[in-house]
């Protein structure tokens, strides 16, 4: 991995391994025009965070919109809690918060768990671009983080990683647009090559913990 100057490997990592997702999901600092002024959005504790409220799915809404409350940065959580909160937010629909919840643990976390928090918080991206019915980025992201977390021993930290796996696996095939070569037309389908309608991402949540699991 070739750092910029300035560049944290913490961020340098995040963007290789959501390459897909600039724009989208990454933390933006963009500049506010307030008469005239470019003032820069910070959270309560000064660091540079966009103020622009969002939807459930993660997606900006203008400025003054109702959204949803967005996930407080930095949290650290143990194992068991991360699972929760997380399960929590999928089973409500969520899954742009779940994956901000992973991203915590992921950062906070020592190294040897890192891959399979990355690979949970690429799930729930995955989960949030179908919701959003980016078919083609859900896919991606679903069968990459299935690929991350396949073979790591999740039972330490309260994960059925071979649950999510088929989970994963099964969604993207079905989400996938038709003519990629994976997925062949069937219903529920648009039937026009781009795939399936946008699903719905609290039905679709996948269960996190082995007795949980589907």
């Amino acid at each position: 991995m070739c750092l910029r100057p300035g560049v944290s490997p913490v961020a340098a990592a995040h963007a290789e391994h959501y390459p897909t997702l600039r724009g989208v999901h990454a933390r933006v600092t963009a500049g506010r025009e307030d008469e005239g002024v470019n003032t820069r959005d910070r959270d309560g504790e000064g660091r540079a965070r966009s103020a622009r409220p969002r939807d459930g799915l993660g997606r900006p809404l203008p400025y003054g919109a109702g959204g949803v409350e967005r996930q407080p940065e930095g949290v650290v959580r143990t194992p068991a809690e991360t699972v929760a909160e997380a399960q929590r937010l999928l089973d409500a629909g969520m899954p742009f918060h779940a994956h901000e919840v992973f991203e915590d643990a992921w950062k906070s976390g020592p190294e040897e768990a890192a891959p399979l928090w990355r690979g949970l918080a690429q799930l729930a991206v995955g989960l949030t671009h179908a919701a959003r019915g980016n078919d083609v980025g859900g896919a991606r992201l679903l069968r990459r983080g299935a690929a991350g977390i396949d073979g790591l021993d999740g039972g330490p930290y309260g994960v059925d990683v071979p649950g999510l796996v088929r989970w994963a696996v099964a969604l993207a095939g079905r989400v996938e647009p038709a003519g990629n070569g994976t997925a062949p037309s069937g219903p529920g389908r648009r039937g026009d090559g781009r795939g399936t309608a946008p699903v719905d991402a609290a039905r679709e949540a996948p269960r996190l913990a082995p007795d949980r699991a589907r």
